[in-house]
């Protein structure tokens, strides 16, 4: 999958969001306060930009901890479970997207 002509969602808010409480970067999505207040203002450049490094972010974290997954099968569930996710999204994301909805 690849980021170039992917359909972006809206936002890649998973409602935790824990800016409302003073953290500047959010537990939730990993965006920064900045980001979240102007997402709406952002052209699709910068949101593409915004949901590369958040992919990347997630997938240097978390595909360490899941070295034997089966993307297949996260993807199945992902698609059975209508988990909203771009298109392009990196395994990680996918990951962290069906791990959250569980």
């Amino acid at each position: 999958m690849t980021h170039q002509n992917a359909k972006l969602l809206t936002t890649p808010c998973i409602g935790k969001c824990s800016t409302t409480f003073g953290d500047d970067v959010c537990r939730g999505c990993r965006r920064f306060a900045e980001e979240i207040i102007q997402w709406n203002l952002y052209d699709q450049t910068i949101k593409q930009s915004i949901w590369i490094r958040l992919d990347r972010q997630i997938d240097q974290v978390l595909m360490p901890l899941c070295p034997n997954v089966n993307i297949d099968q996260l993807y199945a569930f992902i698609e059975n479970k209508k988990i909203g996710i771009p298109h392009s999204a990196s395994k990680g994301r996918c990951c962290y997207a069906g791990q959250s909805k569980t």
